[in-house]
C-alpha cells in the first residue's frame, strides 16, 4: 500500500482526521486538536481577529460556526464579489462559508463540502439558522475534497482555511479544484506549510497532523503541484509570524508538540502560515 506524508496510509490518515474533527463537532469544541482544549484562555472570536478577520465578518454568524480552527482569512484573499458561486473545501461547522455568502449576496452561492458527518450535520443546522437571517444561498455536501461532490466548471472561486494540509493527497485536491472551477476562476486558500522539513517525531505524532502540522509539504512543493494541476498566476505569502501567534494562542497542544522538536527550535522554524492564489486560464477566444 501506498504510503504517504508521516507513514500512515492514505486511509489511516482520513480516518484519524475524520475522528478527531467528527469529536469536536459533537462536543462543540474547537482549536487545533481533538477536545479542542488547545486554545487557553482565548476564544474562537480572539483568534479570528488575530489572523486577519474583521468586527464586521464575526458579527451575527450562527453560534457555534467559528470553532477556531483558521489560520487566515481566505475570504478576505478572494476579494468576492456580488453574485459569484464559492465552493469552500472543509467547510467545518461553516465559518467561512457564512462570510462568503454575505459577501457574494442573494444572487450568489456558497457551496461548503466537508468529509465528517458530524461536521456537515452541524453546519446544516447552522445554514437553517442562518436562513432565517435572510441568507439562504449556501448548502453543505458531505465528500473528500479529492473527490469534490460538484459539477464541473462550478465555481466562480474556491477558497478553503487549514484543510489542504490534512489531505494525503493534496495533488489530487488541486486537481479537483481546477476542475470544479470555471474558466478564469481562481482560488483563494489559507494553509498550513513547510519551511523546512519536520523532525521525525512530529511526523509520526496524530496530534501534529491532527493540528494541521505533520501532513503540511514544503512551500515549494505547494507551487509545484499547483503549476501540474494547471493553475496560472500563482501567488504564495508566507507569514510564519502567524504560527507564533498562534502557539501563543493554542498553548497546550503547541506545548505538546514543542517537546518533539530539537532543544532550541520553535513551530515557526519549520511551519509557516501560507496565503495561497492562483487562476484556472480563460478559455481561449474562438477562432
Amino acid at each position: 500500500m501506498k504510503r504517504c506524508e508521516g507513514g500512515s496510509s492514505k486511509d489511516e490518515t482520513r480516518k484519524t482526521v475524520r475522528a478527531a474533527y467528527g469529536r469536536i463537532a459533537s462536543e462543540s469544541g474547537s482549536c487545533c486538536g481533538p477536545g479542542g482544549t488547545c486554545c487557553g484562555s482565548a476564544s474562537p472570536e480572539d483568534l479570528a481577529r488575530g489572523i486577519g478577520y474583521g468586527e464586521s465578518e464575526l458579527e451575527g454568524l450562527p453560534d457555534g460556526a467559528n470553532l477556531g480552527l483558521s489560520c487566515g482569512n481566505p475570504t478576505a484573499l478572494a476579494s468576492l464579489r456580488n453574485g459569484e458561486t464559492v465552493v469552500d473545501l472543509g467547510a467545518g461547522a461553516g465559518f467561512d462559508a457564512f462570510i462568503a455568502a454575505r459577501k457574494v449576496g442573494g444572487k450568489g452561492r456558497v457551496i461548503g463540502i466537508d468529509m465528517t458527518p458530524e461536521m456537515v450535520e452541524r453546519a446544516r443546522a447552522n445554514a437553517r439558522s442562518f436562513a432565517r437571517k435572510g441568507y439562504g444561498n449556501v448548502e453543505f455536501r458531505l465528500g473528500e475534497i479529492e473527490n469534490l461532490p460538484a459539477a464541473d466548471c462550478t465555481a466562480d472561486v474556491i477558497i478553503s482555511n487549514c484543510v489542504i494540509n490534512l489531505s494525503p493527497d493534496k495533488a489530487r485536491v488541486w486537481r479537483e479544484a481546477f476542475r470544479v472551477l470555471k474558466a478564469g476562476g481562481r482560488i483563494a486558500v489559507s494553509d498550513l506549510a513547510l519551511i523546512r522539513r519536520l523532525p521525525p517525531a512530529v511526523r509520526r505524532s496524530a496530534e501534529a497532523l491532527t493540528g494541521c502540522i505533520a501532513g503540511a509539504v514544503l512551500v515549494d512543493r505547494t507551487k509545484r503541484m499547483l503549476e501540474e494541476a494547471g493553475f496560472r498566476e500563482i501567488s504564495l505569502e508566507s507569514q510564519p509570524g502567524k504560527i507564533d501567534a498562534m502557539a501563543e494562542w493554542s498553548d497546550s497542544f503547541y506545548r505538546n508538540v514543542k517537546k518533539l522538536l530539537p532543544r532550541g527550535r520553535k513551530m515557526s522554524d519549520y511551519v509557516t502560515s501560507l496565503r495561497i492564489s492562483a487562476r484556472k486560464p480563460a478559455r481561449k477566444p474562438s477562432a
